[in-house]
C-alpha cells in the first residue's frame, strides 16, 4: 500500500528470475498492481529511460538506490533485487520478502 504522500510501497513479494536474461539471474520482484498503477499516475512526465523510476528499496536490514521498471506482462513495476542484496538477507528467486520501496522520481 502506499503512505500518505504516495510515494512508499511496502509489501510481501516473490522473486523471479527475469525469462530474457535467465542465465545470467537477473533477479526481480514485482510491486502491487494496484501501486504500480498509482506510482504511474502520480509520476507521469518524470519518467526515465525505459519508463524507469528512481527508488529507495529496502529488503530486510539492507537499504539501497536503484530504479522500477514497467513489466507489460505483469501490468507492475519490477524492481532489481542486486546479487549483493540477495547474498545479505539469504533470499533467492522463489523466496518471498518483505519489501519497502520509497519512489525519489524520474
Amino acid at each position: 500500500m502506499c503512505d500518505a504522500a504516495g510515494v512508499k510501497v511496502v509489501f510481501d513479494g516473490e522473486l523471479w528470475i527475469w525469462d530474457a536474461r535467465r542465465s545470467e539471474s537477473w533477479t526481480f520482484v514485482s510491486l502491487p498492481v494496484e501501486a504500480s498503477e498509482e506510482i504511474r499516475e502520480r509520476f507521469a512526465g518524470r519518467l526515465r529511460g525505459f519508463g524507469s523510476l528512481r527508488v529507495r528499496a529496502t529488503i530486510g536490514d539492507t537499504t539501497w538506490t536503484t530504479s522500477i521498471f514497467p513489466d507489460s506482462r505483469e501490468g507492475a513495476y519490477a524492481l532489481p533485487i542486486k546479487r549483493a542484496v540477495r547474498q545479505a538477507e539469504g533470499v533467492e528467486a522463489g523466496d518471498v520478502a518483505t519489501v519497502t520501496v520509497e519512489v525519489l522520481g524520474g
